[in-house]
């Protein structure tokens, strides 16, 4: 899990400033549209999520919170748990979002946004998620 997340942190260091972020969101074809996204919770910053998620509609799996990278960064990644190292390797499969969003595709991560920088959970056989 650790080898994962040092690979995530790598690839998200080359995606913070990338205006070609902004060109692959147009490219891709998310479960759920733009403009069905509603606000279930107040501001919580920018996040980085994995296309298996917002793409391929799989709930989130491993989620933890870190120093923020820049500006308006939650600190937050959100991970289905089928990424292989091949698939978190290419920058393309992983962008920035508000979390609001990420709370759309999976409402069950929301009672633990409001936990501490340093903080991950995974998520258990029953639907519940549990601090690592």
């Amino acid at each position: 899990m650790l080898n994962r997340q040092l690979a995530f942190k790598t690839m998200l260091k080359t995606l913070e400033n990338s205006f070609e972020n902004k060109v692959k969101m147009k490219e891709k074809i998310f479960k759920i549209k733009r403009e069905d996204i509603r606000r279930v919770i107040k501001y919580g910053g920018a996040c980085y999520a994995s296309d298996k998620i917002t793409v391929e509609g799989r709930p989130v799996k491993y989620m933890y919170r870190e120093e923020r990278d820049f500006e308006n960064d939650s600190g937050w990644r959100f991970l289905s748990g089928t990424e292989s190292q091949e698939y978190l390797d290419d920058p393309d499969n992983l962008m920035i979002y508000d979390v609001n969003t990420i709370a759309n595709y999976d409402p069950a991560i929301i009672p633990y946004l409001k936990a501490d920088v340093g903080s991950g959970f995974i998520r258990e056989k029953d639907d519940l998620f549990k601090q690592l």
